[in-house]
């Protein structure tokens, strides 16, 4: 795709995942939700700028190194942390991973050169200071003239507890037009309650399109036009799931991107989007998150890779 098109605008954290995986030494991988959804979309084609926040150490120097060889525009400034934050992942014997954060988040104090088409924000960027009140700001600055899409992508350990976290995300819900929410987070944002009512009640504050990611039980989408879309997950051996949900956001956006429904000037036909341009859109997302757990770490697929699975 041509770079002369309006990018997005991936706002959050970039860090470097240390990963602890049974019976092997600890590796070193660049991670960070939001830096894996800039990566992703680059991949799929996308042309995306990452407003991020990283040292100009070793570290800092790997991402820096990393993002620009998939793609992906660094905004200016996003290299002025002290250090390079730390995600330590522990995978159990199914790949799945649990998380310890050494983390820190702000918003770097540069101007944007290029005024996005859309604008995703997530994570633990979106949740704890100083950087959250910054990510609402320029998500209120930038919205008059592009969509904008939320994960709050949970992360108990570091966030404040459900109640006051529920807040701040549903604060966000209220000004995103896409939501990608996974059964985990909605479980711990919302313990006990019906995660499809949690849903419309989401579509109810705002947005045209939220979506709950179920692993390997597929996704399903309510709309605010009323429909609600389940697709099931493509059968694949997982390796491990790190970067899963991130690939699927990713998908996500590549898919409504590619069916012309991102931007300001397309909100009223997203917020009007059928069920079966929703369901092209799932579906793709899927694949592109199941590419990402058939290998190791957050390494999501290019449009190449994935033009030449089987459908």
């Amino acid at each position: 795709m041509s770079e002369a098109r309006p990018p997005l605008l991936v706002v959050g954290e970039s860090l470097i995942d240390i990963v602890e995986r049974p019976g092997h030494a600890p590796a070193e991988h660049v991670g960070g939700s939001p830096a894996n959804v800039a990566v992703g979309l680059a991949r799929l084609g996308q042309p995306v700028h990452l407003t991020t926040w990283f040292g100009r150490d070793p570290r800092g120097r790997r991402i820096r190194d990393r993002l620009e060889a998939d793609g992906v525009v660094v905004t200016a400034g996003s290299d002025g942390a002290e250090r390079t934050s730390t995600a330590r992942a522990r995978l159990d014997a199914t790949g799945a991973a649990d998380y310890d954060f050494d983390l820190s988040y702000d918003v770097p104090d540069v101007p944007l050169p290029v005024r996005p088409v859309h604008v995703h924000v997530g994570s633990i960027s979106a949740t704890i200071e100083p950087g959250a009140g910054k990510v609402a700001r320029l998500v209120a600055d930038l919205a008059g003239g592009a969509t904008v899409s939320y994960d709050p992508n949970a992360r108990p350990a570091i966030m404040p507890g459900p109640a006051a976290s529920r807040r701040t995300v549903e604060g966000l819900v209220a000004r995103a037009d896409v939501v990608k929410v996974s059964d985990e987070d909605v479980a711990w944002l919302a313990p006990g309650e019906d995660l499809t009512g949690v849903l419309r009640a989401w579509v109810g504050l705002r947005p045209a399109l939220v979506v709950l990611t179920r692993g390997g039980d597929g996704a399903l989408a309510l709309t605010a036009a009323g429909d609600e879309v389940a697709v099931t997950a493509p059968r694949v051996d997982v390796v491990d799931t790190v970067g899963a949900g991130d690939s699927f956001m990713a998908g996500l956006l590549d898919g409504l991107a590619r069916a012309g429904l991102l931007g300001a000037d397309r909100r009223a036909q997203l917020r009007a989007v059928d069920a079966g341009t929703v369901r092209d859109v799932l579906d793709h997302a899927a694949r592109v998150a199941a590419v990402t757990v058939s290998r190791a770490g957050a390494n999501p697929p290019t449009a190449a890779e994935l033009a030449a699975l089987p459908h």
